[in-house]
């Protein structure tokens, strides 16, 4: 398995990292060499990041905790939006909202506002409003679907936070910070690594690079969620319907409620 990986990752280009000018030196550990005066990240370090990463993500969702996506690039915007969504799982591709995480309670407030003016709009009360207003309405709508869209489902505070270049999510990571909340995070070699909690080294600008590592991720959630799912269905399946106990406790607990014999 690690070797098909290898050649994936290798493929997609995961190994290349910035220019060596441009590097952070507590990336050291992770750099394999140099190549035309470009940093080449070792694959090895990049499939042990990810391996943790994806064993950390499966144990987070089989509990049923919220996992948040992050990354605002417009070259992996895309795939994080749409990785996400196949698992379930909320996202944010667009703008990084200051006090996401440590204002949550006027997050929750303005997505309470969006389902508003989304149950509004199709109504017949909409029709009532001046032209004016109506485009007001719309333009608000519209900003706040591009915003808050992909948090619709975020009902709490996130268990854990993957997030694609920490340097560009900053302001993200330092939420999760100083909220307590586990960071994964594709670092290139201009990140600082102690600043995330699980980093996977790779390349974190190429396309291809940010498709692999986030449906890698995706479907190590989709596992443990199948995980939760499994352990939910074979308790429904052992237990009596009717609130009595399975036939073989039933037996046992005759078994030690019928009287002994007389000793001899």
């Amino acid at each position: 398995m690690s070797n098909v990986l290898a050649q994936e990752l290798i493929e997609a280009g995961v190994h290349f990292g910035h220019r060596a000018s441009r590097w952070n030196p507590k990336m050291r550990p992770y750099i394999h060499g140099r190549k035309n005066l470009i940093h080449i990240i070792d694959v090895r370090e990049t499939i042990r990041g990810l391996l943790r990463a994806r064993k950390y993500l499966k144990q987070v969702a089989s509990t049923g905790s919220l996992i948040l996506f992050v990354g605002t690039k417009r070259q992996g915007a895309e795939a994080v939006s749409r990785e996400a969504a196949r698992c379930g799982m909320p996202y944010v591709s667009d703008r990084w909202l200051g006090g996401t995480l440590t204002n949550f309670r006027t997050i929750r407030n303005r997505l309470a506002r969006l389902e508003q003016l989304e149950k509004l709009m199709p109504s017949e009360e909409f029709g009532a409003y001046s032209k004016k207003m109506q485009s007001s309405l719309r333009r608000e709508f519209r900003k706040m679907e591009r915003n808050l869209g992909g948090i619709r489902t975020l009902s709490r505070l996130p268990e854990c936070l993957v997030v694609f270049d920490p340097k560009k999510e900053k302001n993200a990571v330092s939420e999760a910070r100083k909220m307590g909340i586990t960071t994964v995070a594709l670092i290139d070699t201009d990140c600082d690594p102690d600043l995330v909690d699980l980093p996977i080294p790779g390349n974190d600008d190429s396309i291809r690079s940010i498709e692999l590592v986030a449906a890698r991720l995706a479907d190590a959630i989709l596992e443990g969620k199948a995980t939760t799912s499994t352990d939910a269905q074979a308790a429904a399946e052992g237990a009596d319907p009717e609130g009595k106990q399975a036939p073989r406790a039933r037996a046992n607990v005759a078994k030690r409620a019928a009287p002994r014999p007389p000793k001899s």
